[in-house]
């Protein structure tokens, strides 16, 4: 299978990208290298070049930018030149700063969804025509407990109700073209990456810190994810579309409610 991992040089694309290569799948990885706002991702492709070599797998791993429509295609063109077809795709790539809508100017809240939502649907657009030709394939989207409604959220939370709300859509409309797509949800508190990290100032020993874990009586990992995603990307989800999978435990259901700030 040839999949495009979006965002998949760092955090839980990067564990994407080794989950997906070593299962034997081609996998081609893309994400900026430039430090994005509120997070600490940044010159991710030589330590996942390296990862890859340590472990003997392969990967095409570039470096764009998913808001950008000749940059989406530049990689469409590399996966089509090097493995001849695209067979699924992963909408990881996010970014997720925290604000309210009063703390949130115009221009933050403008590249957030063009990040987030602009992005999804641009990588869907330019891979659909080829997976509708070859006779289907398979779109899952990252999404979060935030698009149900967080707090301190508000435009990423709104981002990523609409990433949500985009998978439904685009189910329904490429149910008859064998294309399926779902979303699945990082939860459990765990979950190391540029954005996480950068909510906390780099620190990852405060991150988690009190997280409800899991059912597997501990937090949430990247490769928990990526397991995920390698399932709804298998035949053995040949008949499961329109779904959210929720990793993690409950992160459907959003809050808690905090406690009213001191004056």
């Amino acid at each position: 299978m040839v999949v495009i991992v979006t965002g998949g040089t760092f955090g839980i694309g990067r564990s994407i990208t080794l989950e997906l290569a070593g299962r034997g799948h081609a996998v081609v990885a893309f994400g900026v290298e430039a430090r994005q706002v509120s997070s600490m991702a940044e010159n991710a492709i030589p330590g996942l070049r390296a990862e890859l070599a340590g472990r003997g797998l392969d990967a095409e791993v570039l470096e764009a930018d998913v808001s950008r429509a000749d940059e989406v295609q530049r990689v469409v063109d590399v996966a089509l030149q090097r493995f001849g077809r695209i067979d699924a795709l992963v909408n990881n790539a996010a970014i997720g700063p925290l604000g309210t809508v009063l703390d949130t100017d115009e221009a933050l809240w403008d590249r957030i969804m063009a990040v987030n939502v602009k992005g999804p649907y641009l990588c869907a657009r330019a891979v659909l025509p080829h997976m509708i030709r070859q006779g289907g394939g398979s779109i899952v989207n990252v999404g979060s407990g935030a698009g149900y409604g967080k707090p301190n959220m508000a435009a990423y939370a709104a981002s990523k109700g609409a990433v949500h709300t985009l998978t439904m859509a685009l189910a329904y409309d490429h149910f008859h073209d064998k294309v399926r797509v779902n979303t699945v949800i990082p939860g459990g508190g765990g979950i190391v990456s540029g954005m996480s990290l950068g909510r906390v100032g780099g620190d990852e020993s405060k991150f988690g810190r009190g997280a409800p874990g899991t059912a597997a009586g501990r937090v949430a990992t990247g490769e928990d994810l990526a397991r995920a995603v390698a399932f709804l990307l298998s035949e053995d989800a040949a008949a499961i579309s329109g779904t959210v999978i929720d990793v993690g435990c409950f992160a459907h259901q959003g809050g808690p409610i905090p406690r009213k700030p001191q004056a």
